[in-house]
């Protein structure tokens, strides 16, 4: 008999019949003799629906109230599939982020786990219920309900994994497993029996909507294996694992394109000391993440900033900037929203040269320009006009023969 943590995303319980799909899927373990922690989303487009009537009534509303709002969507979850393993004749319980005793710091709308105290899951587990914990939430010191960011039931499902050591994790969605390119952009994208921790985490931050990159940050930081898989077949999914040698044989193991991207330039930033640590501290304190950053070399006494952050965020970032250039002496914001981030990704990379000259002229020989590089041990990353970011995608893919791995 094992201890399993599975984690339901929003397509797959996206109304009551996917619910009711969920339950049975649920009852077949029980009865196969397991104990099942269960970790449910918000139905799908429910969490979207609120952010937009929030900013109906104002464009940047409270972070502490938009938790408090958001966190409605998976208490609907939780408790209607609670009812639907009644229906079935299974008993289980439903719990909040908070009841699940998740405690989080006081960053709202982007909270960091401190600690799971999972005796009260661990006690009804015993019992013989299925728990049902609500994914995305927890609650702080003060007693006030955060949520973990956009994904951030993935985080759930691995942090109680982690908690009450499961003995298998799984890992839910509307696809069957992690593929070398998204399949609806690359129809001869391939599915993978097993990837790297590292390398799920970059693909996870650089666009691959599979799973949120902090939940495996999390599930390499505590060694937590688990499987992504679907919820609408039986078939056998991908198991994200720590990187063994022969993993180092593939150079690059998969691409992604991020469409959620925006470029902010700052024209005629004042050169001079601190002026860079203004701004981005600037956006630090406005809970704007950045991630790829250009400075050019300062001339006339001006230099121009460029760098990237969620196309969601960057409106907030402008808004955020203006009255610190005023105060720096001069600059101007520009946003474009109209751009993507492709990237290839692959732990061999450490081992094998000129990965990133077989990609640039990938994308030469489509006449695809690049606006911005960025690079690690195991990624590259560049900046590339949004209309012809599918495109390159099966560019990339094709060049690195990923159609036939």
């Amino acid at each position: 008999m094992a201890l399993i943590v599975q984690k339901y995303g929003g397509t797959s319980v996206g109304d009551v019949d996917r619910i009711k799909n969920v339950a049975a899927r649920i009852k077949a373990r029980c009865d196969e003799g397991h104990r099942l922690a269960v970790v449910v989303s918000a139905r799908s487009g429910v969490t979207n629906e609120l952010i937009a009537r929030a900013k109906t009534i104002m464009p940047f509303p409270d972070d502490r109230e938009m938790d408090m709002l958001l966190a409605v969507g998976e208490q609907e979850t939780i408790a209607l599939t609670a009812m639907a393993l009644h229906a079935l004749g299974v008993p289980a319980v439903s719990y909040t982020g908070g009841q699940a005793g998740i405690f989080t710091d006081k960053m709202h709308t982007k909270a960091k786990i401190k600690k799971i105290n999972a005796r009260p899951l661990q006690q009804d587990l015993n019992a013989g219920k299925v728990v049902i914990v609500a994914g995305f939430q927890g609650i702080n010191d003060d007693g006030h309900i955060t949520t973990l960011g956009r994904g951030g039931s993935d985080l759930t499902a691995i942090a109680i994994a982690a908690a009450i050591k499961a003995d298998l994790c799984e890992i839910y969605t509307d696809v069957d497993g992690v593929y070398t390119a998204d399949p609806r952009l690359v129809k001869d994208a391939r599915k993978l029996a097993e990837i790297s921790y590292d390398e799920m985490l970059e693909l996870a931050s650089l666009g691959s909507k599979v799973m949120q990159s902090r939940s495996v940050e999390f599930a390499k930081k505590y060694g937590v294996v688990f499987e992504v898989r679907s919820s609408f077949n039986q078939n056998p999914g991908t198991i994200v694992k720590e990187e063994v040698a022969y993993m180092e044989k593939v150079v690059v193991r998969g691409v992604a394109l991020d469409k959620n991207q925006a470029k902010v330039v700052v024209n005629n930033l004042v050169d001079k000391p601190g002026s860079a640590a203004k701004i981005f501290k600037t956006l630090a304190d406005a809970n704007v993440n950045v991630d790829m950053i250009v400075q050019n070399v300062g001339r006339g006494g001006v230099a121009n900033l460029t760098f990237t952050v969620g196309r969601d965020e960057a409106r907030k970032a402008e808004h955020a900037l203006k009255p610190v250039l005023a105060e720096l002496g001069g600059g101007e914001v520009t946003v474009w929203e109209n751009v993507a981030k492709l990237s290839v990704v692959g732990v061999g990379m450490k081992t094998h040269a000129g990965v990133a000259a077989h990609l640039f002229q990938a994308l030469a020989s489509h006449k695809i320009n690049i606006e911005m590089i960025s690079t690690s041990e195991i990624k590259i990353s560049v900046i590339i006009d949004e209309k012809r970011g599918e495109e390159a995608t099966r560019a990339a893919h094709t060049a690195f023969a990923l159609d036939k791995m």
